[in-house]
C-alpha cells in the first residue's frame, strides 16, 4: 500500500475525505506537495483564509475549494466556534443516554401485554407520566416489534 493509499483511508476513517477533490482548483492545491485536495479540513480552512486574509468573496472562493457557499459558512461558524478542531466533522448519532431505558421498556411491554389493543400514543402518555420522559411513537413500535421478534412462539402444545 503506499504513502497515498494508506492517507487517503485515514482521511476516510476520520470522516475528512474530501468527496470531490478533483473540483478543488485553487492553485495551492495544484502540486500537491504540502496542500493535499483530498485532505477536507485542509481545504476548508484554506477556504477560509483566502477569504479573511487575501479577501476573496465567498462566491469564487467556495467553489474554487470545490465546497458550495453554504459549506462554507457552516465552516466559519464551526472554526468561529471551535478553532481548527471545530472543522472535523462530528460525531452523529444520540449526543446522550438515550431515553428508552431497559426499565422503561420493560413497563411497555408489560402494558402491551396486559392490553393488547392499547395505542402508541397512549404508551407514549403513559411513559411520559410515569417517567418525565417523552418518547417519540416510533421508538416504541420499534422497541416493541423488537421484543416481539425475541418473544418465542408458542404453539397449542407449549402453553
Amino acid at each position: 500500500m503506499t504513502h497515498d493509499d494508506a492517507k487517503s483511508r485515514a482521511l476516510r476513517e476520520h470522516g475528512v475525505l474530501h468527496p470531490r477533490p478533483e473540483d478543488v482548483s485553487d492553485s495551492l492545491f495544484e502540486h500537491a506537495d504540502f496542500f493535499d485536495a483530498r485532505d477536507l479540513v485542509q481545504v476548508k480552512y484554506e477556504m477560509l483564509r483566502k477569504v479573511r486574509v487575501d479577501g476573496e468573496p465567498v462566491s469564487r472562493a467556495a467553489p474554487a475549494f470545490g465546497l458550495s457557499r453554504p459549506s462554507f459558512y457552516q465552516a466559519k461558524t464551526a472554526f468561529e466556534r471551535g478553532g481548527l478542531p471545530g472543522l472535523l466533522p462530528r460525531k452523529r448519532g444520540p449526543r446522550r443516554a438515550h431515553k428508552l431505558t431497559e426499565e422503561i421498556a420493560r413497563f411497555l411491554e408489560g402494558l402491551r401485554a396486559e392490553v393488547p389493543s392499547l395505542p402508541v400514543a397512549v404508551l407514549a402518555e403513559r411513559v411520559e407520566e410515569r417517567f418525565g420522559v417523552r418518547l417519540h411513537p416510533r421508538t416504541i413500535q420499534r422497541r416493541l416489534a423488537a421484543a416481539e421478534k425475541k418473544r418465542p412462539v408458542r404453539t397449542r402444545g407449549s402453553q
